[in-house]
């Protein structure tokens, strides 16, 4: 394995981000690692009952951050290979949805899957899945853009 494909796309292009989902330099934060396999882009994350919304089931806020950071990743990685760049835009999300399909156990590793459905111009249109315990748990829909200098996340990592 390679340096990098051992390192997250977070470690690899943004390890100062301080962002709670996905920012490697958030002490406190959720650290999602998300990876591009194929067509797609992956993740697994262990839950902590600190993330619980009742004992054993995760809670729907982290659901969505997880979705939401490792989706806005997929949306960067295809963006930067779209233009064909050395580096990721600074993306932000436009829109989401989650659905909750089914509790979320805690007692193992969640998996986060994400493809591109829709892309055009400095958008993609992304969707995501949460699986725990070969179980489909929750589903994301998101449309994420890169920003240009100005915006306050521009170059935020």
């Amino acid at each position: 394995m390679t340096d990098a494909e051992s390192q997250s796309l977070q470690e690899r292009y943004a390890p100062e981000n301080a962002c709670f989902g996905c920012g490697p330099a958030n002490p406190d934060g959720l650290h999602i690692r998300s990876f591009p396999r194929g067509d797609e882009v992956v993740a697994e994350w262990k839950p902590e009952t600190r993330y619980e919304a009742f004992p054993g089931v995760l809670n729907g806020g982290i659901i969505g951050a997880l979705l939401d950071c490792h989706c806005n990743w997929t949306a960067a990685w295809h963006l930067m290979n779209q233009a064909g760049e050395d580096s990721p835009p600074c993306t932000v999300t436009a829109d989401y949805a989650i659905k909750l399909l089914r509790p979320t156990p805690t007692n193992a590793p969640v998996f986060l899957s994400a493809k591109v459905a829709e892309s055009e111009g400095n958008r993609a249109t992304i969707d995501g899945t949460l699986t725990a315990g070969g179980k489909v748990c929750a589903t994301c829909r998101g449309t994420f853009v890169a920003v240009k200098e100005g915006h306050p996340a521009f170059h935020r990592w």
